[in-house]
C-alpha cells in the first residue's frame, strides 16, 4: 500500500483565511482624524496666529474703496477733474480709450494712448498731433503726403512716441491703437477738382478701412467732416440738424457728397458694429502750415499780397462766412476780408473781381451753440490777431529767409471761400 503524505495544517489554515472578516471602519474616526493632526505638534497654534497677524496688516493698511467726500470740479482747459483744494487731478480711468467710471489716484500721471491720425503730416492734422504729443499720447501719423508735408511733423521725428507710416487709406490698414481721427483727404478746392474720383474713393473706401479697423480693435472714431456738406445752404446759420443744399453731380461733389456718405458710413457702423462714433464738421481753417496754392480765399489773398499780385475776388465779394473769433458774432464779406489782409500786409495791394466759382456757397455761417454747451469750446482767435501768425508763416516759406514750420499757432475762422 502506497504511502502518502499529508499535511494535515494546509486544510485547516485555508479554512481560517476563508472565514475571517475584519470589522467595518467607525465613520466618526474620519472626523477625528484631521482634528487630531492639528491638534499635534502645535499646529492649532500657528493657525490662530497667522489669522491674527494677517488681520492687524489688513487693518493697519488703507482701504482701496475709501472715496473723497469733498466737492470735485471739472476744469474744462485741462480736461481733468480738479480738487478744489489741492489744484491736483482725478483724470477719469481709461481703457482702450473709454471711460470706466472709476479716478485716477493723486499723484499718478493719466496713462497716454496709442492714437493713429490719417493726414497727420497736413495742415490741420500736423496741429492735432502737437496737442496729442504734448498731453501725453503715442501718436502714429498715416500720410500718403499728396497734400501734407514731412515738415509739418518733422520736429517730432526724435520723439519715441511719434511714429509715421507713408500710405494711402484707400488700402487697408492693421494697427491697434485706442483711438482713430480720421482727417485724410484733400480739403481744398484746387487739390479735390484735381482728382475728383481720388477724392471720393479717399472719403468712402478709406471711410471704409479707417471704421473697419476701429470695429476690429474697439477704438474711438472721430471722422473729421466739413461744412461743405450743407452745400450752398438755404438756411443761416447752419445747426448741426440742418440736411444741406448740395449739388450731387457738380464739380465740387466729389468732395461734398463724399464727406456726406463718410458721415452716413461712420452712422452706420455706429448703429450697426457698436463703434464709438464722433463726427466735426469743420468750417474753413487758416493759419501757420496752411497750404500756400490750396485755393481758399485766406490764403490766396495772403500768398497774393505776398508777391504784390492782386487779390482776386470771385463774383461781386458780398459773400459771407462768419470768423470763428470769441465776442464776435458778426459776418465778414470777402471783400471786408480783402480790406484786412491790405492793413496787415501792404496797404497798396489791389483787389481784382473775377466771376464766380461754380457752386460756390453764396453765405456760410455755423450755429455753434452745440459746441459751447456740450464741449465747452468756442473760438479764441480772432482775424486780426490770427491772420499776423500767418502771414509770418508764408513769408519763411516763400521767400526762404527763415527756418520752415518755426510757428505753431492755428487759427479757426469761416472766411475762406473757394478760389481756383
Amino acid at each position: 500500500m502506497a504511502s502518502e503524505l499529508i499535511f494535515r495544517g494546509q486544510n485547516e489554515s485555508h479554512q481560517a483565511a476563508d472565514s475571517y472578516s475584519p470589522k467595518p471602519p467607525k465613520p466618526w474616526l474620519l472626523t477625528l482624524r484631521p482634528i487630531r493632526y492639528i491638534l499635534r505638534e502645535q499646529r492649532l497654534l500657528c493657525v490662530l496666529a497667522g489669522i491674527a497677524i494677517a488681520t492687524v496688516i489688513f487693518a493697519l493698511l488703507p482701504s482701496g474703496g475709501h472715496r473723497h467726500t469733498e466737492p470735485i470740479s471739472f476744469d474744462s482747459s485741462s480736461s481733468a477733474f480738479t480738487h478744489p483744494m489741492r489744484h491736483k487731478y482725478y483724470e477719469p480711468a481709461m481703457v482702450s480709450g473709454r471711460s470706466t467710471g472709476g479716478k485716477i489716484p493723486l499723484g499718478l500721471k493719466r496713462k497716454g494712448l496709442r492714437i493713429v491720425v490719417t493726414g497727420g503730416a497736413g495742415f490741420v492734422g500736423s496741429h492735432l498731433v502737437d496737442r496729442l504729443i504734448s498731453r501725453g499720447d503715442s501718436v502714429i501719423v498715416v500720410d500718403n503726403f499728396f497734400t501734407g508735408r514731412k515738415e509739418n511733423v518733422m520736429h517730432h521725428f526724435k520723439n519715441p512716441r511719434f511714429e509715421m507710416i507713408r500710405h494711402d487709406v484707400v488700402e487697408p490698414l492693421l494697427l491697434e491703437v485706442d483711438q482713430i481721427y480720421h482727417l485724410a483727404c484733400p480739403a481744398s478746392p484746387v487739390h479735390y477738382k484735381h482728382n475728383p474720383v481720388k477724392t471720393i474713393k479717399t472719403n468712402v473706401v478709406g471711410t471704409l478701412n479707417m471704421l473697419g479697423l476701429a470695429k476690429r480693435v474697439g477704438a474711438r472714431f472721430l471722422l473729421t467732416s466739413t461744412s461743405e456738406v450743407y452745400g450752398d445752404p438755404l438756411q443761416h446759420p447752419q445747426v448741426e440738424t440742418y440736411w444741406g443744399n448740395v449739388n450731387p453731380i457738380g464739380v465740387r461733389s466729389c468732395y461734398d457728397e463724399g464727406k456726406r456718405t463718410a458721415e452716413t458710413l461712420a452712422m452706420d457702423y455706429h448703429r450697426g458694429a457698436g463703434v464709438e462714433v464722433r463726427i466735426a464738421r469743420i468750417f474753413n481753417t487758416y493759419g501757420p502750415r496752411m497750404c500756400i496754392d490750396d485755393g481758399r480765399v485766406v490764403s490766396n489773398f495772403v500768398a497774393q499780397a505776398l508777391r504784390k499780385e492782386p487779390m482776386t475776388v470771385y463774383g461781386d465779394g458780398k459773400q459771407t462766412r462768419r470768423p470763428f473769433n470769441l465776442g464776435n458774432p458778426g459776418e465778414f464779406t470777402m471783400l471786408e476780408l480783402a480790406q484786412v489782409v491790405q492793413e496787415t500786409i501792404d496797404p497798396n495791394a489791389k483787389i481784382e473781381f473775377r466771376p464766380n466759382t461754380e457752386d460756390d456757397p453764396h453765405k456760410r455761417k455755423p450755429d455753434i451753440t452745440k459746441a459751447k454747451d456740450l464741449l465747452g469750446w468756442e473760438p479764441k482767435i480772432s482775424l486780426r490777431k490770427g491772420l499776423p501768425l500767418m502771414v509770418s508763416d508764408f513769408q519763411q516759406r516763400i521767400f526762404g529767409d527763415h527756418k520752415e514750420g518755426s510757428s505753431t499757432t492755428v487759427a479757426t475762422t469761416t472766411t475762406a471761400a473757394s478760389t481756383s
